[in-house]
């Protein structure tokens, strides 16, 4: 079967886009790829078609332990070698001519391809998918780590029937044969950058939506979460027709997918037309007050223009990316949330970003090594300011000329700034001095601009000055010409809030008031008691553990009725509230004592690999804590070690070189051992050696 679709591979029709490199150009890639589940590995082939732009005697590309079993130049075999890196075709290669590369091969990638799930016996939990930034597709496919190597790619993927499979562009056709398993067929119509490539397989239903400018949208979910779908994707529309109006290029590609996975490395990933993000953010209604996936949403979305159809030639030019995204996000979200959502986000990086300075860490946005801080909400802060400069409809011209100018194509800082010049008429030397090559953030200029745009914020600063003891919470809250974020602010300001005072806060009407309050009260008095105790069951998971905690500390005497009222709140995507229960369960003697084996068991399950690490990792802590570790916690805590997430792996060390350490715990770890597959061990190796 493999055979009869690589000859159907060659058939297709090729289109010549692409960015023109030195000496030759890679046009087209026809790409099959059959994953092996169980042994982690693909077997894959690859058609390129490439133009000679100068005299060569060899192509090569990236190629990360491939190993290679074909190669074919123009249907006749090749000379090739390999490093652990690269494959390399030697020919007298001659300007002017068109060629056509084949690649048989199998990958065994140790990053930027997952098998989740496939070692459990959890039904329906399997997943594959890709992560190609910072790790690149070379990995898993002979290709080009250079970013300004942009190629049309389409994809061939063979997998069995019970999945689903999303890739980059169109799907063409899905093959439907008896006896076979199914072949999806993915089209994309222009060219991108290799590490933008990306596919994910697994157990999905999807919600399809369909922008005011024609545009498919498929947002997929897991199909126990159905009633997830509406609050995950809320505003999904809104956002997208909003992109599209106000960046002022209609979106570059055919449709656009949106796929949670599970134990993601990031929130978000931009591939070109299908977006990956994490599903700690597939949430319920609830939820959405506290943890919502609107940002990422927008973030992701506009990467689509910048980054996937315009991309930066090198990590100079990194702004062009995250800064770009993060503010056109911040644009949705305002158009969302309103005007004062957006101000007060601008003054919350904006305070980030003064103490950084004040620390002497402040980094230019022209250093390719400058952290995602500076990148994101320092990169925001310079095209809000370049907007505010030259005006909204000079702005919106030049984005417009920058996206029409280089699509498709690879840019620096400069050939941006050179288009908002012409557009726009105004020398921006000062602008670039201060924004782009200065280290430290403005702070005065950012707060002149945040007073000139917004009256809440100005009403901040001007009231700050004030002597806050003049402030009473009650008379905060009465003021209608205050907004909710500014009444927060004022009361952040209180350094000392009296019961009286916070036992109005509760009874607010304003969810957020009544989180703030939560989040102020550790020791509950008797008098605000009957007052606290409804925010047990708040329209906020954030709120309700607070409260259960506080409550739980504060009146041991009805413990057990708090557990009763909150014993079905799960809370966050990360369990929030459920993984306190369950640990103040164990901790409370005259409640369900003959239930405590199944609160600890449950426990203890959190911390397997079929959650996500941030579950895992709170279950964790509160088993050590309580020290209620055993077993099976011990073999999850050795397991997670060598997670592919470096944060949680780190986390995991750390705590076994805790658990090691201690002689006790160090002799039950060495009981688990043998039931322990080698690769698990890797890590407690360095430690026996």
């Amino acid at each position: 079967m493999k055979k009869i679709v690589l000859a159907f591979i060659l058939c297709f029709c090729f289109y010549s886009y692409g960015q023109h490199q030195d000496k030759v150009d890679f046009i087209k890639a026809k790409v099959y790829l059959s994953p092996i589940p169980k042994e982690k590995t693909i077997k894959g082939g690859v058609i390129y078609r490439f133009n000679v732009l100068q005299n060569v005697d060899s192509v090569f590309l990236d190629a990360k332990n491939i190993a290679i079993s074909k190669v074919e130049l123009n249907g006749e075999k090749a000379d090739f070698t390999t490093t652990e890196k690269t494959i390399s075709i030697k020919h007298k290669f001659k300007e002017g001519e068109s060629h056509k590369l084949m690649i048989e091969y199998i990958a065994k990638p140790k990053q930027t391809v997952y098998f989740i799930g496939w070692d459990d016996d959890l039904e329906g939990n399997e997943q594959i998918w890709t992560q190609g930034q910072g790790k690149y597709t070379s990995h898993w496919l002979p290709s080009f780590d250079d970013m300004e190597e942009k190629i049309e790619f389409d994809l061939t993927i063979e997998v069995a029937k019970k999945y689903q499979v999303i890739a980059n562009g169109h799907l063409l056709m899905k093959t439907n044969l008896a006896d076979e398993d199914p072949i999806w067929i993915f089209d994309m119509k222009k060219p991108m950058s290799s590490y933008l490539l990306a596919f994910a397989i697994g157990n999905y239903d999807k919600q399809v939506l369909e922008s005011e400018s024609g545009v498919t949208i498929e947002n997929y979910y897991y199909p126990n979460d159905s009633l997830k779908v509406e609050p995950t994707y809320r505003y999904t529309k809104k956002i997208f027709d909003f992109l599209e109006n106000e960046i002022g290029v209609e979106y570059p590609w055919q449709d656009y997918k949106q796929v949670p996975v599970h134990d993601f490395l990031y929130a978000g990933m931009e591939n070109t037309s299908a977006t990956f993000f994490s599903d700690a953010y597939v949430i319920d209604s609830t939820s959405f007050v506290d943890r919502n996936y609107v940002n990422i949403n927008a973030h992701e979305l506009a990467h689509q223009w910048f980054g996937n159809l315009v991309t930066e030639k090198n990590s100079e030019h990194h702004w062009l990316h995250e800064g770009f995204a993060t503010y056109y996000a911040y644009l949705a979200e305002k158009e969302v949330f309103g005007d004062d959502y957006f101000y007060w986000k601008l003054f919350d990086t904006a305070k980030t970003l003064h103490e950084i300075s004040e620390r002497g860490e402040g980094e230019s946005l022209l250093n390719p090594k400058a952290s995602s801080l500076t990148f994101y909400e320092k990169g925001a802060w310079a095209l809000a300011v370049l907007k505010d400069k030259i005006g909204e409809t000079a702005f919106k011209e030049g984005i417009k000329t920058y996206l029409d100018k280089f699509e498709y194509q690879n840019v620096t800082v400069a050939d941006f700034m050179d288009v908002m010049e012409e557009t726009s008429g105004k020398d921006l030397s000062e602008f670039k001095e201060v924004w782009l090559k200065g280290k430290n953030f403005p702070e005065e200029s950012a707060k002149l601009f945040l007073m000139k745009n917004n009256a809440s914020l100005k009403m901040f600063y001007t009231l700050k000055h004030d002597d806050e003891s003049t402030f009473i919470s009650s008379e905060i809250l009465k003021d209608p010409e205050l907004t909710t974020r500014l009444k927060l602010e004022l009361l952040k300001l209180k350094d000392d809030i009296s019961e009286l005072e916070l036992s109005s806060l509760i009874a607010s009407d304003d969810i957020r008031i009544r989180q703030f309050a939560a989040q102020k009260m550790s020791e509950i008095p008797e008098v605000s008691k009957e007052l606290v105790e409804p925010l047990l069951l708040d329209d906020s998971y954030i709120t309700n553990e607070l409260m259960l905690y506080n409550l739980w500390s504060s009146y041991d005497y009805n413990r057990s009725i708090y557990l009763e009222k909150t014993k079905n709140i799960v809370g966050l995507p990360n369990k929030n509230v459920r993984l306190l229960w369950l640990t103040l369960a164990l901790f409370t003697p005259d409640y369900r004592p003959t239930e405590n084996v199944y609160f600890h068991r449950e426990l203890v399950g959190y911390t397997s690999d079929i959650y996500n690490p941030e579950i895992r990792q709170t279950a964790f802590q509160y088993l050590s804590e309580i020290k209620a570790l055993n077993g099976d916690a011990y073999a999850n805590v050795i397991k997670a070690t060598n997670h592919h997430s470096w944060q949680f792996r780190n986390y995991a060390r750390k705590l076994f070189d805790t658990l090691w350490s201690d002689q006790e715990q160090k002799k039950e770890i060495e009981k688990i051992v043998n039931q322990l597959n080698s690769s698990d061990l890797r890590y407690l190796k360095t430690k026996l050696n």
